[in-house]
C-alpha cells in the first residue's frame, strides 16, 4: 500500500478556508432559511419618519422581529423586516408609530388577510402609514423662520398697504391690521429668534437626557407589569372565593332537609346551657377544690393515700396501740 503522505500547507489552507466558511455563515446567520431570524418582508413607505435598522416589530404590542434595512428607493422608502413565528396575511398594514417620547420608533403589524402574504411581494404604500415626527416639524420650523427676513417682509406689507391705500374703508381698516402686523412681527424679531433658540436648546437637552427618559419608562413598564401581576392576584382570589360561595351555596341548598333540624337541636342545646348558665358556673367553681384534693390523693404513686378516722373503736384495740388523743387529727366533735 501506497503512504498517505500529510502535507501541512494544504491542511492549514484547508483550516482557514473550512474557517472562513464558519465565519461568513455565523455573520448571515439571520439570512439562513432554517436557522435565520424568520421569514423576510419588505413594505413601502412615504418617508422613514426616524425608522432605523434594528428597531423593533410588533404584532399586538408584542415584539416579534426587527428591521433588517431601511433604504431609499425612488420617491418612496423601502423598509425590510423580519418577523419570527408570525403570521402576516396578503392585506396585512403595517405603521411606523412612535415607541418613546424621544421620538424612538418601531414598526406596527396588523396582520389581515385570508391569503399568506408572499415574502417576495412588497406591500404597498396603501397599506402603510408614517407619523408625523413632531420634534423634526420643530426644528424646521425653527430653521425656516430663522431664515426669513422680517424688515423685508414689513417692506412688503407696508408697500401693499400703499398700494390699496385709496380702496373701500372696508379695505382700508383690512389693509392697516396687515401692516400693524407686519410692524409687531418686525418689532418682535429678536424675541421670537430667542423663543425659537430656546425650543431648539430644549430639544437638545432632552435628545441628551435620552438615556435618563428610557430607563425612566422601563421602571414604569415594571411597574405596570407588578400593579398587572397584582391584579390578577386579586381576579383569580376573587374569582375563587365567588366559586366557594356558589358551592357553599349549593350544598347548604342540597343538604337543607338535614342542617334544619340539626340547627334546630342546636339552639335547643344553647338556649338550656344559657338557662343554666349560673349552675354550670357553680358546678365549676365547686369541681376546681373537688379535683385539687384528688390530685393530692393520687399524687404520690399509683395508689389512693386516706386516712379513716374511727374506723375501729378504741374499746376492740390493745391498750396502747391507739393514739391517746383519739383521731389524728382529732375528728370535730368527738372529742377526742
Amino acid at each position: 500500500m501506497r503512504r498517505f503522505l500529510r502535507n501541512p500547507a494544504v491542511i492549514g489552507v484547508l483550516g482557514l478556508i473550512l474557517l472562513a466558511g464558519i465565519v461568513v455563515l455565523a455573520l448571515n446567520a439571520d439570512n439562513l432559511p432554517v436557522i435565520g431570524g424568520g421569514t423576510a418582508y419588505t413594505a413601502d413607505f412615504t418617508e422613514a419618519a426616524g425608522l432605523k435598522p434594528g428597531n423593533e416589530v410588533r404584532v399586538a404590542g408584542v415584539k416579534v422581529g426587527k428591521v433588517t434595512e431601511v433604504s431609499l428607493a425612488g420617491a418612496h422608502v423601502k423598509v425590510r423586516f423580519r418577523v419570527k413565528h408570525t403570521w402576516i396575511g396578503d392585506a396585512s398594514t403595517v405603521a411606523i408609530k412612535i415607541k418613546t417620547l424621544l421620538g424612538d420608533k418601531y414598526l406596527a403589524v396588523n396582520p389581515l388577510g385570508d391569503d399568506d402574504q408572499r415574502p417576495a411581494r412588497v406591500i404597498p404604500l396603501g397599506r402603510t402609514t408614517s407619523p408625523l415626527d413632531v420634534t423634526e416639524a420643530f426644528d424646521q420650523l425653527s430653521s425656516t423662520i430663522g431664515q426669513i427676513d422680517t424688515s423685508t417682509l414689513a417692506q412688503g406689507f407696508e408697500a401693499i398697504a400703499q398700494t390699496f391705500r385709496d380702496t373701500p374703508p372696508e379695505m382700508r381698516s383690512m389693509l392697516q391690521g396687515l401692516s400693524s402686523l407686519s410692524q409687531t412681527i418686525s418689532s418682535r424679531d429678536a424675541q421670537l429668534a430667542q423663543l425659537l433658540a430656546a425650543t431648539k436648546q430644549v430639544t437638545g437637552q432632552l435628545s441628551g437626557e435620552n438615556s435618563q427618559f428610557q430607563a425612566l419608562l422601563r421602571d414604569g413598564n415594571l411597574l405596570l407589569a407588578e400593579i398587572q401581576s397584582r391584579r390578577d392576584a386579586i381576579g383569580a382570589l376573587l374569582s375563587g372565593t365567588q366559586q366557594l360561595a356558589t358551592q357553599i351555596s349549593g350544598l347548604v341548598a342540597d343538604n337543607t332537609a338535614q342542617l334544619g333540624p340539626t340547627l334546630t337541636a342546636l339552639d335547643t342545646v344553647t338556649s338550656v346551657l344559657q338557662r343554666n348558665q349560673d349552675n354550670l358556673t357553680k358546678a365549676l367553681a365547686l369541681a376546681g377544690p373537688y379535683y385539687r384534693l384528688v390530685g393530692n390523693t393520687v399524687g404520690n404513686g399509683r395508689w389512693f393515700d386516706s386516712y379513716l378516722c374511727g374506723l375501729v373503736p378504741n374499746s376492740y384495740l390493745p391498750p396502747g396501740a391507739g393514739p391517746p388523743t383519739g383521731c389524728i387529727p382529732p375528728k370535730p366533735g368527738s372529742g377526742k
